[in-house]
């Protein structure tokens, strides 16, 4: 096994990664591709979703800021323009999922996303790190949007869901909010506009706060317009992956990520937030209590109210976000304990969900660790959440370091 906390190792991982995907990705008519087989190969090439369309901005946007090519920038512009060119609708917003063909968008779905426009902002957020000036001006149009037709001031959180004209569904979720507060603080990062540390620290005590009160004292998912929790919602079905039932194993460690992110942004801001170490504590010992699997490895999708296994089968992000939570307290506490997990989750990802062949991580394997499909980056997954893990451990790293 390598040296997981090594930076040599992070670094390699993350280029072992990106090899994977370039210059396979780029479409030269307009943005990226975004479904791929195993080995690489191109299995749809018209369909888009925001989603991946916003993800590779930042993949390609932290590449440059790390590794300095010219033609990382150039991938990164080439798909904030995309996201303005083909995305962007008249009405305002940006459709879900386009059909490009021959330089044309049609919309397939123009539902508006509060999920979506999250990472629309992360896009904007860290392709204006990478020296994207033009990004700017898209920062704020989102972050006005966002205010316009998401932003609930009564509960101190964002609505999910509206249709292409701007009517908001009854559905509330915490999902969209998870990624808001991460897009804040990279809009923050970015700006050093108070405006958006402050949305994500009252986010961050909205979620992970108040609602989780309601909830035994962790994140859960689904809520009704009212943000009281609804325990059915979608139950049974695991056909929408971006609103599953149960409580997530990588959504709470996620959450302990983030916790520690915004602990760090707010120190630098002369602020203090006391809480946040305990949450973060408790989200991921929980997490790793009730998800890892003692028999086959790796950490489960979720558990139900009982404490009960819900989904066994195993989502790389889960483990990628893991690890980066781990590491992160592993570096504020001091406990080797954390060290220890990092090391356990690292060490069955890489047995199980690296591809060493071909590069990238394989989306989804069973209980037993098999995968499902030979479908291993579909829309949605452009690695992100493996290649921000590695950055988000490199970064913990080298503050520990100074």
């Amino acid at each position: 096994m390598p040296n997981f906390r090594s930076p040599d190792f992070l670094t390699d991982h993350i280029l072992h990664t990106l090899a994977f995907y370039e210059p396979r990705c780029l479409d030269a008519s307009g943005g990226f591709f975004h479904f791929f087989k195993d080995d690489g190969t191109v299995y749809d090439k018209r369909t888009r979703h925001l989603v991946s369309s916003a993800r590779f901005v930042f993949n390609h946007a932290m590449a440059y800021r790390r590794f300095g090519r010219p033609e990382q920038l150039a991938a990164a512009r080439h798909g904030l323009a995309f996201l303005q060119r083909a995305h962007a609708q008249p009405q305002g917003g940006y459709a879900w999922q386009i059909d490009w063909h021959a330089q044309r968008a049609t919309v397939q779905d123009g539902t508006q996303h509060c999920y979506g426009l999250a990472f629309v902002l992360l896009a904007h957020a860290h392709a204006l790190m990478a020296g994207i000036e033009e990004a700017h001006a898209g920062l704020d149009r989102t972050w006005q949007l966002m205010e316009q037709h998401f932003w609930e001031p009564r509960h101190q959180l964002y609505a999910d869901e509206a249709t292409a004209d701007w009517r908001v569904s009854a559905y509330r979720g915490q999902n969209a909010n998870m990624h808001v507060c991460e897009a804040m603080m990279a809009a923050w990062e970015a700006t050093q506009q108070t405006r958006y540390l402050d949305r994500a620290l009252t986010l961050a005590e909205a979620v992970t706060g108040r609602q989780a009160a309601l909830a035994d004292g962790l994140v859960w998912e689904h809520y009704r317009q009212d943000w009281s929790v609804d325990w059915a919602y979608n139950r049974g079905d695991k056909t929408n992956i971006f609103r599953p039932w149960g409580f997530q194993t990588g959504h709470l460690t996620e959450w302990a990520k983030l916790l520690l992110q915004l602990e760090r942004h707010l120190a630098t801001a002369d602020r203090r937030a006391d809480w946040i170490l305990p949450r973060a504590r408790h989200f991921f010992d929980t997490a790793m209590f009730r998800g890892w699997d003692a028999d086959n490895g790796g950490l489960v999708y979720g558990f139900g109210p009982d404490g009960a296994v819900c989904d066994a089968d195993k989502y790389f992000w889960v483990q990628a976000e893991s690890f980066a939570a781990a590491a992160l307290l592993a570096v504020r506490t001091g406990e080797a304990s954390y060290w220890n997990w990092y090391d356990s989750i690292w060490a069955y990802s890489w047995a199980h969900f690296v591809d060493h062949r071909y590069g990238a991580w394989y989306r989804i394997l069973t209980p037993q660790n098999q995968k499902i499909s030979d479908e291993k980056s579909p829309a949605g997954k452009t690695d992100y959440h493996t290649m921000g893990a590695c950055y988000d451990v490199l970064k913990a790293l080298g503050d520990a370091a100074r």
